[in-house]
């Protein structure tokens, strides 16, 4: 039973939402290994999933732009709430994003390079003059997709997440905008990790039988139920893992009586064709990027001593 770090006690406690205790005692007993923790406390029923390491901790805009079969998601970060929300910063954005979709562009410094949409200045020196020159702090094109087919879209609160969806369909796109936008919406406020059960990798599964597994063996309950029973529980609730993580097989928001495939397909039906979600991707704005958090190291240090 080694010695842990502060920091690794706080990781592991954001990657959990477990408690400051629980999680130095599952580290100790693992030697420091986070993912072997992070089973631990999920098979003491602690932790019912490791949540997502990125967490929203940046300022800025994250935008989404369709035109016609092109579109584009985009984040630009900021230092602060205020700068994010001048009227240079948006119309910046809104610039760089029109970037993207007339120059396709193969990365940010590629991005950078090309001449801003209804400008003469590129993009990275219109960045430098707003940096220095306006808004006086540091600015991040972070990141952006560039999409084409059947698209929709949606942003949320503003620009604090942003999500495109592509279709494959012969429907007209603006018959089909309303489904896209609504599979969006569904993105932003559940954001499932995974589009389709065929997506997710065969360890994950195999992991969470095992971590399930072991819920049970420490279930006084299960103990006198027969072996088909325990398989069929598995079963079950690996199903329930799916429609948890799964975006079409989650229930839909604006009416849980269905999935969000079913709502999909009932309402291509009902247009008189069929849609399949090929692709969702969503950012939200300052995932996974670190900023400084009052006083918690201090917190947990004296907490361990």
């Amino acid at each position: 039973m080694g010695k842990v770090s502060v920091a690794e006690i706080k990781e592991l406690m954001k990657s959990t939402g477990v408690g400051m205790m629980d999680c130095k005692k599952a580290l100790e007993a693992n030697d420091g290994d986070m993912d072997k923790a992070i089973e631990f406390l999920r098979e003491k029923g602690l932790a019912t999933q490791a949540k997502k390491s990125g967490r929203a901790a940046a300022e800025g805009i994250v935008t989404a732009v369709v035109n016609g079969n092109v579109g584009v998601l985009l984040e630009v970060n900021t230092e602060t709430d205020f700068a994010a929300n001048t009227d240079d910063i948006k119309n910046f954005v809104s610039a760089v994003a029109n970037t993207i979709i007339e120059k396709n562009p193969a990365d940010v410094e590629a991005l950078k390079a090309e001449t801003i949409s209804g400008g003469t200045s590129t993009v990275g020196e219109v960045l430098t003059e707003l940096a220095g020159m306006k808004i006086r702090e540091n600015i991040v094109i972070r990141r952006f997709v560039r999409m084409e087919g059947v698209l929709a879209s949606y942003i949320h609160n503003g620009g604090s997440i942003g999500v495109m969806v592509k279709m494959d369909t012969e429907l007209p796109a603006d018959k089909v905008a309303v489904i896209g936008k609504d599979v969006a919406m569904q993105s932003a406020a559940l954001n499932a990790p995974y589009l389709k059960r065929d997506d997710v990798p065969a360890e994950v599964i195999e992991k969470e039988k095992e971590i399930i597994t072991a819920q049970m063996s420490e279930d006084p309950k299960m103990a006198s139920k027969p072996e088909k029973a325990k398989e069929k529980i598995l079963e079950g609730k690996i199903n329930k893992y799916y429609e948890n993580n799964c975006l079409l097989e989650q229930p839909f928001v604006k009416d849980d009586k269905v999935s969000v495939k079913g709502y999909v397909d009932s309402s291509a039906k009902e247009l008189g064709g069929a849609i399949v979600v090929t692709d969702v991707i969503r950012y939200e704005r300052g995932e996974g990027v670190e900023k400084k958090e009052d006083n918690l190291a201090d917190e947990v240090a004296k907490m361990i001593k």
